[in-house]
């Protein structure tokens, strides 16, 4: 497939500003042209591909000890444990859950490593190697890469250590001023306008712009990211921060949308970055919101202001979590009939911007899912063992990490009982997981586990292909419910209660008389 340069191709390429030291390890294709390769230095092995355009780039290079970002251990998290995520170009959401939830059964992490090393090992190029259709303009510095086809980079100042994986369907750009070192990209990616990715997983179709900063953190299946920074991320899919004041750091972030100037903390006190926390599918803060991890969010709720009490809500899903320095406030089930939870998962099936074809992280977007009515169940056991321990008629009960209102707690009854009846109350499979955008039967991912470390499942394929089964098995896991008139009944009350938190709004004066209309004609339609 590759050949050597031509005495004749050397001379054009120096007569247009090229330079080489050692034109005999700049390898090119059969259909090599030329004519749009300009001042640019080649050092060490390098292998280009048919249609490519290079100008103004100053190095393009490989040396030794390559390995393009591939096989990179990193800590994602537990900023100051020990590495948990492999990157390397095959990477799914639902495979990196695997790691980073088991990360301390260290017979099944080491095989699950293993599988990945074997991998690489098979689909690694030799040297730096860039692909065909390629456009690389006005860089600086190309060090170690891999640049897949159709992809495009124009004004990136250095790249080192990375892996850009395109497909036919989705291509990859490379802006202005970016700096990325040890970085993965995959297909529909952009990563633009000053942004600095450093042992960074950027997955399928995401966004990184506006000067943005991430170490150690990974982005999976449209997650967009602008202006402010992560550290030890655990984000995907859906994850959404675009304010310059934001920092993500220790935590795991899944169909979550950062307010202005939220704000983690992994420092609890004197002994380090050590701690961290889970957002829960769904979860999301406000503007200002601190969290000081550890905590754990329930799926699906909104956390406000400062939050310093470790709370664990996780159990409570469709809250509200409000510290107010000291004490940390639930308010359960409420943000079940908000029009914010309404607009979020309407709106995440419509904004997939990955091609049918080829994707690699595997999400369910069942809101409503089993996985979200396991812990509507346990939240109604939860409030109704309070009020029987604590009293039927205390003015405030007592969780872990946070207290629950009277009135809260009696309301949020009310409001479990409605997504119990919207759900259906469907028997489905007992025991459910979300790795990180996949719902799964915890049966099926134990089942996995126990493949992995008898050897059944001997390379990545077979695992992945194992993940694949449980997605298109959901509706089989997830069980079914007669009672249809009884969902329809509950669900034309969700949607009132929709309707009447917009109006609220509304009447605040906070939208206009045709925003409200065209919202009230859009609900259930």
């Amino acid at each position: 497939m590759y050949r050597n340069l031509t005495l004749n191709e050397i001379s054009t390429l120096e007569a247009q500003g090229c330079r080489s030291t050692s034109w005999t390890q700049v390898q090119v294709t059969h259909n090599f042209e030329t004519e749009n390769i300009r001042n640019t230095r080649f050092e060490g092995e390098i292998r280009i591909g048919e249609n490519v355009r290079i100008e103004n780039v100053g190095t393009i290079r490989t040396t030794d000890g390559a390995t393009f970002g591939e096989d990179n251990l990193i800590s994602v998290m537990n900023e100051a444990g020990d590495g948990n995520i492999v990157l390397f170009s095959g990477l799914s959401s639902q495979l990196a859950a695997m790691m980073v939830y088991n990360v301390e059964n260290k017979p099944l992490f080491s095989k699950i490593r293993s599988l990945i090393s074997e991998h690489i090992k098979i689909t690694r190029k030799p040297c730096t190697t860039i692909g065909n259709n390629v456009t690389i303009t006005d860089c600086r510095e190309l060090t170690n890469v891999i640049i897949g086809d159709d992809c495009e980079l124009c004004g990136a100042s250095r790249l080192i250590e990375c892996t850009l994986t395109p497909t036919p369907e989705a291509t990859i750009y490379i802006g202005d001023d970016v700096i990325m070192e040890n970085v993965i990209v995959q297909a529909g990616a952009t990563i633009v306008d000053a942004a600095r990715l450093y042992d960074t997983f950027v997955g399928e179709a995401c966004h990184v712009g506006r000067g943005f900063t991430s170490e150690n953190s990974v982005f999976f299946a449209n997650s967009h990211m602008d202006n402010g920074e992560s550290c030890a991320a655990f984000c995907g899919p859906f994850a959404v921060s675009h304010h310059k004041s934001s920092l993500l750091i220790g935590g795991e972030y899944s169909f979550y949308n950062a307010g202005s100037g939220t704000n983690f903390s992994n420092h609890a006190y004197k002994m380090g970055p050590i701690h961290y926390g889970t957002m829960d599918r769904g979860a999301k803060t406000a503007s200002s919101a601190h969290i000081l991890w550890p905590a754990h969010i329930g799926a699906f709720s909104m956390a406000m202001n400062k939050i310093q009490s470790h709370p664990d809500t996780s159990l409570l899903p469709f809250s509200y979590v409000i510290g107010d320095g000291r004490k940390t406030h639930v308010v359960p089930g409420i943000n079940l009939c908000t029009v914010g939870t309404y607009r979020d998962v309407m709106k995440w099936p419509k904004r997939d911007k990955r091609p049918q074809s080829g994707r690699r992280s595997l999400i369910t977007f069942d809101w409503l899912s089993p996985y979200v009515i396991e812990r509507v169940k346990t939240a109604i056991r939860c409030l109704e063992e309070m009020q029987e321990e604590q009293g039927f008629d205390a003015e405030e009960y007592v969780g872990e990490g946070f207290v629950i209102s009277h009135s809260s707690l009696v309301h949020g009854l009310q409001y479990y009982d409605l997504a119990l009846r919207m759900y259906g109350n469907a028997n489905s499979t007992s025991g459910w997981t979300d790795l990180l955008g996949l719902l799964a039967p915890t049966d099926a991912i134990e089942q996995i586990t126990e493949d992995i470390l008898s050897d059944d499942i001997t390379n990545l394929t077979e695992l992945e292909n194992r993940f694949v089964d449980i997605f298109e098995s959901y509706e089989q896991w997830k069980g079914y419910s007669d009672n249809e008139a009884e969902i329809e009944q509950a669900h034309e009350e969700w949607l009132a209660a929709i309707r009447r938190d917009a109006e609220k709004e509304y009447n605040m004066g906070d939208v206009s008389e045709e925003q409200i209309k065209d919202f009230l004609d859009s609900v259930g339609s």
